[in-house]
């Protein structure tokens, strides 16, 4: 049962604060808990498929369409034809960082933790916000573009074709062992159901404004406010 130890703010399996320092990595999920946006969504909105691809996006991340590759796969299949443009639009237009998402990297980065962005969007944008936050690692799918419009498929990369939940655990296991720290020392946040997997691999898992199945499971749940309300918990 979770506690709310602030309004908007509740806690799960620990007595705060914790110590940021005992933690050496922490990876992030990018739509809806670094930025403001579904990209995929924002992308199906010049295609006049807005309405379409966010239901499927919106079970998706309720966990409600369990099988997260063929949801991608079908959204996708709906945005062929889009012009690149399209994607230079959203970032422009509407690609926002959440409120207090500086705040808590910094912090981050101020204790010594590496970071991770594994995302089952878009390197088309996951760059770009890598770059903008100074983040370590990123690992996200590859939309594939020819004749400057997309096709409705992703370009196979080495360790596969599309981040679902699986690969964004099996990325934090393989960053933390490059690293040579236990998953102990890891802390995943998120927000979505494909989160879950990754989430339940790290040392403390946070919630940032999530879907209810992982609201149930988070040991910090942020309901309200920026994403540095997680550093009340958190001791420097």
């Amino acid at each position: 049962m979770a506690q709310e130890v602030a309004p908007g703010l509740f806690i799960r399996g620990f007595t705060p604060p914790l110590k940021l320092t005992d933690f050496r990595l922490v990876a992030f999920d990018m739509d809806s808990t670094l930025i403001s946006i579904e990209c995929i969504d924002e992308i199906a909105a010049a295609a006049g498929r807005r309405a379409e691809v966010a239901a499927i996006t919106e079970a998706a991340m309720r966990g409600e369409i369990t099988d997260y590759r063929d949801s991608l796969m079908r959204r996708l299949a709906l945005l062929r034809g889009v012009p690149e443009s399209a994607l230079q639009a959203v970032l422009d237009e509407r690609l926002r960082l959440n409120p207090g998402v500086e705040s808590f990297v910094a912090a981050c980065q101020a204790a010594g933790l590496r970071t991770l962005l594994v995302s089952g969007g878009f390197t088309w944008f996951s760059e770009r916000v890598r770059q903008w936050l100074a983040l370590d690692f990123a690992r996200a799918n590859m939309l594939e573009i020819e004749n400057g419009c997309l096709t409705g498929r992703l370009v196979p990369r080495p360790w596969g074709e599309v981040v679902d939940g699986a690969e964004k655990r099996r990325t934090l296991l393989e960053v933390a062992e490059l690293m040579g720290i236990g998953t102990d020392r890891v802390i995943a946040v998120g927000d979505g159901a494909n989160d879950l997997p990754m989430m339940a691999a790290a040392g403390l898992s946070i919630a940032y404004h999530p879907k209810p199945a992982v609201r149930e499971q988070a040991m910090i749940t942020i309901d309200s406010g920026g994403m540095d309300r997680a550093l009340e918990l958190l001791a420097g």
